[in-house]
């Protein structure tokens, strides 16, 4: 479990366009790091999209956004095309860096247990450490949230 205060697991993993994003390149600037179950499902739609309306504010804070789950590229690509996301999503298809934050979880839905993501968010200042994390992620009002403590972050 990753708690805040502590530096974030550095990882690369591809992104929607194959490209492939290292966290520890990214340092200097805040990050937003969102774990999200799967691609074009209800809740990973409405979260996927409420980070795009505010992309551009999170941009004005100067903070990048990447979302990340288990799907491939070429299903963030075909995701993002359909919804018109602009956030940049990240393929961990072999759930290495949902394991190491501790998200890779048991769930139960309907009394049928099995493994998933755990819905959680990462605030990580430019010098790699987790300012802010929350987990169980409720969707609505999250996106505001985040971004709320990225303009409060001192940069």
């Amino acid at each position: 479990m990753i708690e805040d205060g502590k530096k974030a697991p550095d990882f690369t993993l591809p992104d929607d366009t194959g490209e492939k994003v290292r966290l520890s390149k990214l340092k200097g600037h805040p990050v937003v790091v969102y774990f999200y179950p799967k691609d074009d499902t209800s809740g990973c739609t409405q979260e996927a999209k409420d980070f795009t309306c505010l992309a551009d504010d999170f941009a004005a804070a100067g903070a990048e956004l990447l979302g990340i789950s288990p799907d491939s590229p070429t299903k963030h690509q075909k995701f993002k095309a359909k919804h018109e996301l602009s956030i940049r999503l990240l393929a961990d298809e072999q759930k290495e860096v949902a394991q190491a934050y501790g998200l890779w979880v048991e769930k139960s839905m309907y009394g049928r247990k099995y493994m998933g993501i755990e819905r959680s968010t990462f605030l990580i200042d430019g010098s790699g450490k987790v300012v802010k994390s929350w987990r169980k992620v409720k969707i609505p009002g999250h996106a505001e949230e985040v971004l709320a403590a990225v303009r409060a972050l001192k940069i």
